[in-house]
């Protein structure tokens, strides 16, 4: 599929390179903060059992993916696209449709593909793994499909808005990330059972709360990451920096599991007193000052 789509490879490395960096970003203040996606393809057991971790990283890069050729069209990196169609609601009197964009529908298409191919034609893996990897990508396109959106530019005279042209864009993938990351909060655990004629996916519990198509899913419960432990894949959170006076999952209390933390104070070094001289440059002076980091124990 990759030498038949030669053109697309650039928009697919800078997916996994968008997929990479926002997972790291997105789950910074957890203990759990994918540091295993940078073994990728290579992945730790925490991203290959059917863990809610695994779960948030399909849902993304399937997401980046289509996120990532839906802009190169609109961008004119790609041959066989281009802008997205003009939408079909009538435009308001304020404004006419322009621009250029993203082509949405494209990058279902082949993004689809891309990401779910391999999972239904690898022998690897159990039918119940596969079925989780694929609803959970079905969930990050429909996250990333839902966040197109009016995006507008002024023209006019002076700066004025007296015309409007607007065209349809999709959010940012750090925004996607944290929508999807939500859901990770709230996934549900399920089972994969015989209904019928076919086998699907269903609530393990299921007085917990009935499942949707746009929940994220995972078949096993993960480790509480707090100490080191590469059969399940986690690396613990010793030496993690955390947040004295946070109350969320980046406090010291939560982020050390109750173990305590060493408290560190170093210089740091800052631009400061900056002046602009006209014209055109700054001018900053350097200061000095103390700061305590806290790492866990």
């Amino acid at each position: 599929m990759c030498r038949r789509n030669l053109e697309l490879m650039p928009s697919i490395v800078r997916a996994a390179r968008h997929t990479k960096s926002g997972c790291q970003k997105t789950f910074a203040d957890m203990r759990w903060n994918c540091s295993f996606i940078q073994q990728a393809p290579s992945f730790g057991p925490d991203l290959l059992r059917g863990t809610r971790e695994s779960a948030f990283v399909y849902a993304l890069a399937a997401a980046a993916i289509t996120h990532s050729i839906a802009q190169a069209c609109a961008s004119g990196e790609l041959p066989l696209c281009s802008c997205g169609s003009v939408p079909s609601e009538v435009p308001g009197p304020d404004f006419r449709w322009g621009g250029c964009g993203d082509n949405l529908s494209y990058g279902l298409q082949l993004g689809a593909a891309f990401a779910d191919s391999p999972l239904k034609s690898s022998k690897l893996g159990t039918q119940a793994l596969k079925a989780m990897n694929l609803h959970n990508s079905a969930v990050g396109r429909q996250v990333l499909s839902d966040s197109l959106d009016t995006k507008c530019k002024c023209h006019g005279v002076s700066g004025s808005c007296s015309v409007k042209t607007c065209w349809k864009g999709l959010a940012k993938l750090d925004e996607i990330a944290s929508d999807l990351k939500s859901k990770y909060l709230a996934a549900i655990k399920v089972t994969h059972r015989l209904i019928g004629p076919r086998k699907q996916l269903i609530p393990k519990e299921m007085e917990v709360r009935p499942m949707e198509e746009t929940d994220l899913v995972y078949l096993i419960n993960s480790p509480d990451y707090c100490t080191p432990n590469l059969h399940l894949g986690s690396l613990g959170t010793q030496d993690r920096q955390c947040n004295k006076t946070s109350m969320g999952s980046d406090s010291c209390n939560l982020m050390c599991c109750g173990r305590g933390y060493n408290t560190y104070t170093e210089e740091v070094v800052e631009r400061c007193h900056c002046k602009y001289y006209w014209c055109c440059y700054v001018v900053c002076k350097k200061c000095r000052r103390k700061v305590e980091r806290y790492v866990c124990k």
